[in-house]
């Protein structure tokens, strides 16, 4: 892809993205991800119903009457996106790729933040880390941000989501929220990093997958390949034996995958590339809100 092509993709997503976090996203946004924690504000006299625990000791024994600390949300978040960039992302039989998909939604939340003065920053990752761009706050930076994404090479086609976790604690020192978009195709455990991560920082898991993950299509003799790993085999898509053998291998590759979710305390959807990732985040802002 030339720098003309790239440059072209980056506007596009830009002007598809951006209207999407002013119009639709901004409020939600606000509250479904809350600041650092509350910081101080002012000191006023007691009322009946405050909390005797913020009385502020030194100013009530000067004016010989009780004062209480008043504090405030601290607004400015850190927000982290943990981008899946294996091979796996690759694979699409709709309108667009998954990566597309993950694309559009990093995008999104990027323009999201930087409307609330957030920081944001990104960990590309396969089955090691990739790259990593630390927090900034601006325009210039989400567009750098989107560039990388639609033009990254990754040096490997696997996937370890432990890493990328495991890298996020040891990095970001300061409490972020932390977005993994991924389609979750991974076979080591991940769940005592998931654990750790989230009790350290507030972590979202955004699964996007093709619909063809769940169903085979009834087309005949069929090649498939393992993106990740090379492994190809031919498949016969006619025999309804198989076809019923290939979902519920789904079904319980989603039901261990929620099941991680839930035990880690992880808030988490799963998109189709052929769903409207719109309506998928605002249920999930509406849900933390």
């Amino acid at each position: 892809m030339d720098t003309q092509e790239i440059l072209k993709k980056v506007r596009k997503v830009e002007i598809k993205t951006r209207r999407l976090s002013a119009n639709i996203f901004a409020g939600q946004y606000h509250s479904a991800f809350k600041g650092r924690g509350m910081a101080f504000s002012e000191v006023r006299e007691y009322q009946f119903g405050d909390d005797v625990r913020d009385i502020d000791w030194n100013v009530t024994a000067r004016f010989h009457r009780p004062y209480v600390k008043v504090f405030e949300e601290e607004r400015e978040l850190t927000v982290m996106l943990l981008i899946d960039v294996s091979g796996s992302l690759d694979f699409g039989t709709e309108v667009q790729t998954k990566r597309d998909m993950v694309t559009e939604i990093a995008a999104t939340l990027a323009f999201s933040a930087i409307q609330n003065n957030d920081k944001i920053g990104v960990i590309f990752f396969s089955d090691k880390i990739e790259k990593y761009i630390p927090p900034k706050k601006g325009r210039k930076h989400i567009l750098y941000i989107i560039r990388e994404m639609l033009d990254f090479k990754p040096e490997s086609r696997k996937t370890d989501v432990r890493q990328a976790i495991e890298f996020l604690t040891s990095v970001s020192k300061r409490r972020c929220t932390a977005f993994v978009l991924s389609d979750f195709y991974v076979r080591q455990d991940f769940e005592q990093s998931l654990i750790i991560g989230n009790r350290k920082h507030d972590i979202v898991a955004i699964q996007v997958y093709d619909r063809r993950a769940k169903e085979l299509p009834d087309v005949g003799l069929m090649k498939v390949v393992d993106s990740e790993t090379g492994f190809e085999q031919y498949i016969d898509t006619s025999s309804k034996k198989l076809r019923n053998a290939y979902s519920k291998y789904w079904a319980n590759r989603q039901n261990n995958l929620m099941e991680t979710f839930n035990r880690s305390n992880v808030d988490n959807i799963s998109i189709a590339t052929n769903e409207d990732y719109v309506r998928s985040l605002l249920m999930l802002f509406k849900k933390r809100s």
